[in-house]
């Protein structure tokens, strides 16, 4: 019988910009059309380089994550703090936020160029198109975001206070359609950067910016993850300014309409991002025989939801749900590359038809057993199968758990 502490994989929803990196080896199945803002992406916690002799030296005392943060009324004197009302310090101290948040970007942009991208380039640990595939077009990104804490700084008045943040927001946030390209590209480079991780040179260096203070404990990719991370604040932080602006501010109206811009920002990137990672599943499929290659799955621009389930047999199987078919496959792997071979005949959703099975109705033989224990009784299953039988393909499927199992009935449902 196998440990309740077992850690097991869960299933994966996609096309999110909240919903980035695959395969997730912790949290729900990624569904399509998933909101960003409901995303922490989870770092890598061990160390690429633990398992070496660079574990063995000592590691200095690093200082915590988290900056040393100041909060705004902290800045005022005595008499400036009772002239403002608590709304109005509420108010203040959410543009301050905004603004200091631009200022820690801007800063750990240009950390990931000096301390990451250079050194790395320079002692040819990794190539040039590698680090360019991994770091994207980074340094672009810091002039976007001096403008728009240039513009505070011209708006903040010699008392510290900001009367109208509004209008500048409403000009600057267009501008984030810029990180369509970066963040379609944040699939693809993680699996790089995780391949080129087997290189001992490389786990050498990052282990040793780990242990740096520099790094504040966040490995390369929690650093190259930070522009999608704050995407996902602003819209948070815009509500916040407005839930603290009176009723009677100009404001108003143009924090509102500067909420709907970044709302449809973020709704734009995801749409590209979405149909990037669907491609980069498709690249990755191969074909045992010609018959299984179907135009649905080509022609597909969204990938409702994916992960990995078991078979009856209790062969481990990594499952595509595509917009328009139903793909299932075995892991392999190809010069170290991660590849999906597609495992019988992919059924077309419009021909698929869903059993949601009660646990105990099927007994599961095999290698299934020693995951029940001393019962036979399969758990958190459902099947799916052509409505023709003539094809006689059905398979019997099994998720970690009936939260995942769930969200694969549901997800499949809505197709």
């Amino acid at each position: 019988q196998e440990p309740s502490n077992k850690r097991v994989r869960p299933l994966a929803r996609v096309t999110s910009l909240a919903n980035l990196i695959s395969p997730v080896r912790n949290g729900a199945v990624r569904r399509f059309g998933q909101t960003i803002q409901s995303f922490t992406l989870r770092s890598d916690s061990k160390s690429p380089g633990c398992a070496q002799k660079s574990c063995s030296r000592s590691a200095a005392p690093t200082p915590p994550k988290r900056r040393n943060s100041v909060l705004w009324s902290e800045m005022l004197d005595v008499n400036m703090k009772e002239s403002l009302s608590t709304k109005e310090i509420k108010r203040q101290e959410a543009i301050y936020e905004m603004s200091r948040g631009e200022q820690d970007l801007i800063e750990d942009l240009k950390l990931a160029r000096k301390a990451y991208h250079d050194p790395m380039l320079k002692l040819s640990i990794m190539s040039e198109e590698e680090l360019t595939h991994i770091f994207g077009d980074l340094d672009s990104y810091i002039p976007l975001h001096e403008d728009l804490l240039a513009s505070l700084g011209e708006a903040t008045k010699p008392d510290g206070t900001v009367e109208q943040i509004g209008p500048i927001l409403v000009k600057w946030l267009p501008r984030l359609h810029a990180y369509k390209g970066y963040c379609s590209n944040q699939l693809a480079a993680k699996a790089l950067l995780d391949q080129k991780k087997q290189d001992r040179r490389v786990q050498d260096f990052l282990q040793r910016c780990l242990e740096s203070p520099f790094s504040r404990k966040l490995d390369l990719w929690s650093f190259l993850d930070i522009p999608r991370s704050r995407l996902v604040k602003y819209p948070l932080l815009l509500k916040e300014i407005l839930r603290h602006t009176p009723k009677d501010h100009p404001d108003i109206q143009i924090l509102e309409e500067a909420i709907s811009i970044i709302q449809g920002v973020l709704s734009d990137i995801n749409l590209k991002k979405g149909e990037s990672e669907c491609q980069y599943y498709i690249d990755k499929l191969e074909y045992l025989d010609e018959k299984q290659k179907d135009p649905r799955i080509e022609g597909s621009k969204a990938l409702l939801c994916h992960g990995e389930l078991k078979n009856k047999n209790g062969h481990k199987l990594y499952v595509f749900l595509f917009q328009d078919i139903l793909v299932l496959t075995r892991p392999v792997t190809r010069n170290e590359r991660q590849a999906y071979q597609v495992y019988r005949q992919p059924i077309p959703v419009q021909e698929l038809l869903l059993e949601d099975l009660q646990d105990g109705d099927v007994k599961m033989g095999g290698s299934f057993r020693g995951a029940f224990g001393n019962s036979d009784k399969a758990k958190n299953i459902f099947r799916v199968r052509f409505q023709d039988p003539s094809p006689g393909q059905s398979h019997t499927l099994q998720a970690n758990d009936v939260f995942h199992k769930q969200q694969w009935v549901n997800c499949i449902r809505t197709a």
